[in-house]
């Protein structure tokens, strides 16, 4: 068992079950959250940290799993105001490729090192440590990674010097985005046709156009209910993210514009699959 003292920052939806994985691989763990009773069950088996500056002083290796650009911004301000040197940052947030360039440039700076360690998957993946995580950086920092990205992922692909994760994240997504608009509309429009919603769900996913992605999404889709397990407003943040690193297609803008209006009409923090109900009456809450 690795010494290194593990760090985990960001408890949400998928920060909180990779934070349990390290724990339950028996890891020594520090967490931070923003709202402290996100925190409050790591209490027993690892340090609750009250502030980012406790939490680095505290660890080694430090995971970030953030919200946006900004959030990222906010935490490696108070990271960097301390003493960091020979420290391993290692960031699996979905944000622009250059908030991570400027941020890996600043943490090198001081001397520490850092990882863009972004993933595809949700919720449950999370939970079961299935990820998929596309890393970018230094062959010996990844190499110090590992044995703890072997707890969060079934595959670590290293796909270059820093920012090829994020790359990576953003490309998948776009991906994803297409995906998901394209199965809400072939619904509404088997409904329309008086297709039975589950034997569509059923050929799709038996066919060449079913996939992992279709499959997750399809008890949501019967049965109607769209808790998030990736939120709406995070995909159109990701489809921004892309289009503005040069992912200029013909897609992108109608995508941009249809998950706008679903984030507009109220429907930003259901599931990305939800975007069927304003697909379904644009508009309409």
């Amino acid at each position: 068992m690795s010494k290194e003292r593990l760090g985990f920052i960001g408890l949400g939806n998928m920060g909180r079950p990779m934070a349990k994985n390290l724990e339950k691989a028996g890891f020594r763990l520090a967490v931070y959250n923003r709202t402290p009773e996100k925190a409050e069950d790591f209490r027993e088996n690892s340090i609750v940290c009250s502030s980012v500056a406790d939490l680095v002083q505290n660890s080694d290796v430090i995971f970030t799993m953030l919200t946006n650009d900004e959030a990222l911004r906010e935490v490696f301000e108070e990271i960097l105001s301390q003493n960091v040197s020979g420290k391993l940052f290692v960031d699996m947030s979905t944000v622009s490729p250059e908030a991570s360039s400027k941020i890996s440039a600043a943490v090198i700076i001081k001397e520490a090192s850092f990882i863009d360690a972004p993933v595809a998957g949700s919720t449950k993946p999370a939970a079961e440590g299935t990820l998929i995580i596309m890393a970018g950086g230094n062959k010996r920092d990844i190499s110090r990674a590992l044995p703890y990205l072997g707890k969060l992922g079934k595959e670590i692909r290293h796909l270059g010097e820093n920012g090829k994760g994020i790359a990576a994240k953003l490309s998948v997504n776009y991906f994803l985005s297409c995906l998901y608009q394209g199965l809400a509309e072939t619904i509404l429009f088997s409904d329309k046709l008086g297709i039975n919603r589950m034997d569509m769900l059923d050929i799709i996913n038996e066919s060449a156009s079913g996939s992992g992605a279709t499959k997750v999404k399809t008890p949501l889709l019967i049965n109607k209910n769209y808790d998030p397990a990736f939120a709406l407003d995070l995909m159109l943040k990701d489809i921004i993210l892309a289009k503005n690193a040069g992912a200029g297609f013909p897609l992108s803008e109608t995508l941009i514009k249809t998950y706008q209006g679903a984030h507009d009409a109220g429907f930003g923090k259901d599931d990305v699959i939800g975007i069927i109900q304003y697909l379904k009456e644009p508009g309409k809450k």
